[in-house]
């Protein structure tokens, strides 16, 4: 529950800053970096020292933090535009407190070590629960501690927020390489390929794959199919419309969420394994698939994995998603000092066209473990394309162009010192 701590007055000796990034990375993740601690310098008489944690919430729990005072406002500002986890991201996920409650109460004697006062977590479902378990510990063993989420995640399933940042860019990523691809495999369709699959992240959610169907307004534009995780996948009707649409155009454009599954809710693509979430390992779903194109309709083929290409691109980033990459790390702060604790900033439309929004403080008990699937209304009839409602949804966060800037041809992106902090705890801690 949503729990309101008095904002600090001038008065009030500052308190230290711990910022970590959690997950999965992406092309603005850095950008909210950038918009939390820009924001905290400015604001000396109520933050002291700004730490980042080496790797994730494991710097904290290992008190590896980075000192931040040691970074230039030019390196800072640099982070705006550049990808990946400046400081390290980590998929480790605490249990809960009845479960492990040695990992709570070693994080609350770091931040006591520290003097860390506010806690800025940005990162997606299982962080926003993760920031929310730590502000109700701090409570339990009395000491306070401001936690707020910073919203974080490419495959845009946080509930309540408009959007997600990173998951615009992403967007904007996959619906690119869908036009540009199926420009080039209808340019040769006539004597090669017939048929191209593109695999892209999504596990229980197909806002990715979603957005390769903006590539094409019409039905011969490709993508001619889009295969998402809320429709069961039935092999017989799937090659059926492949068919259809070699015979149509020509060849046939395939985008495939790694989630795809079947009506007994196992993935296509379904490892045996499970990754450090305890998540069940996917991999290779767009060869399978294609496999099974040329097995029964024996059409020549490509395909190809996004991986970690669509969320690490960050010269192809969407505008509208650095910018609000940059607003959710800047409002958590100021949520910090006007005495908001366990909430996230949520990004609310206000129109489409043109697009606005605003952003909210939600609690984060209605955000942590709580996913966002794309709503029915939002896919064709068919179960293979997206509807008019879908691509209104999706244009805008994919709208204006922010590219970094380029040294001899390459991007420049920023490098962090990343000069440690000094430990002043006598023990170690183990993950």
């Amino acid at each position: 529950m949503k729990t309101r701590q008095k904002s600090r007055s001038a008065k009030t000796p500052p308190r230290n800053a711990l910022y970590a990034q959690s997950g999965g990375v992406s092309a603005v993740i850095n950008a909210s970096a950038c918009g939390v601690i820009e924001t905290a310098r400015k604001h000396a008489r109520q933050i002291g020292r700004i730490f980042a944690g080496r790797d994730g919430i494991i710097g904290a729990l290992t008190e590896d933090l980075i000192d931040l005072s040691n970074e230039s406002p030019t390196s800072i500002r640099a982070l705006r535009h550049t990808p990946a986890g400046a400081f390290g991201s980590a998929r480790f996920k605490l249990k809960s407190i009845e479960q492990n409650r040695t990992e709570y109460e070693r994080l609350i004697e770091v931040f006591r070590a520290h003097d860390i006062g506010y806690f800025f977590y940005n990162g997606g479902n299982d962080s926003m629960d993760t920031a929310l378990k730590i502000s109700q510990i701090g409570s339990t063993l009395n000491y306070p501690v401001v936690c707020v989420g910073v919203p974080k995640t490419v495959d845009n399933d946080l509930p309540i927020t408009d959007c997600c940042p990173g998951f615009g860019s992403v967007a904007k990523y996959i619906a690119v390489s869908t036009l540009e691809a199926g420009l080039d495999v209808a340019s040769m369709a006539r004597t090669s390929t017939k048929v191209f699959v593109l695999e892209v992240m999504g596990r229980h959610a197909g806002w990715i794959a979603a957005a390769g169907g903006l590539a094409g307004r019409k039905p011969e534009q490709p993508p001619h199919i889009i295969l998402f995780p809320e429709i069961a996948f039935e092999q017989a009707k799937f090659l059926e419309r492949v068919q259809q649409c070699v015979k149509a155009y020509g060849y046939c454009v395939i985008v495939v969420s790694e989630g795809a599954r079947h009506a007994d809710g196992k993935f296509l693509a379904e490892s045996g394994t499970t990754d450090a979430f305890g998540h069940t390992q996917l991999g290779g779903v767009g060869p399978l698939v294609a496999n099974m194109v040329r097995e029964a309709l024996g059409y020549k083929y490509h395909w190809a994995v996004a991986d970690y290409l669509q969320r690490s691109a960050r010269h192809i980033a969407s505008k509208t998603d650095v910018e609000q990459a940059y607003a959710v790390g800047k409002a958590a702060v100021e949520y910090a000092l006007a005495g908001k604790n366990a909430v996230m900033p949520a990004i609310k439309r206000l129109s489409s066209k043109p697009y606005r929004w605003k952003l909210i403080p939600v609690p984060l008990s209605e955000v942590a473990n709580v996913e966002k699937k794309v709503p029915r209304h939002f896919i064709t009839a068919d179960g293979f394309g997206i509807t008019a409602a879908c691509r209104r949804y999706l244009e805008p966060l994919i709208e204006g162009e922010d590219p970094p800037p380029y040294r001899d041809g390459l991007p420049a992106y920023a490098r962090i010192r990343g000069v440690a902090v000094r430990r002043r705890l006598k023990t170690d801690f183990k993950v």
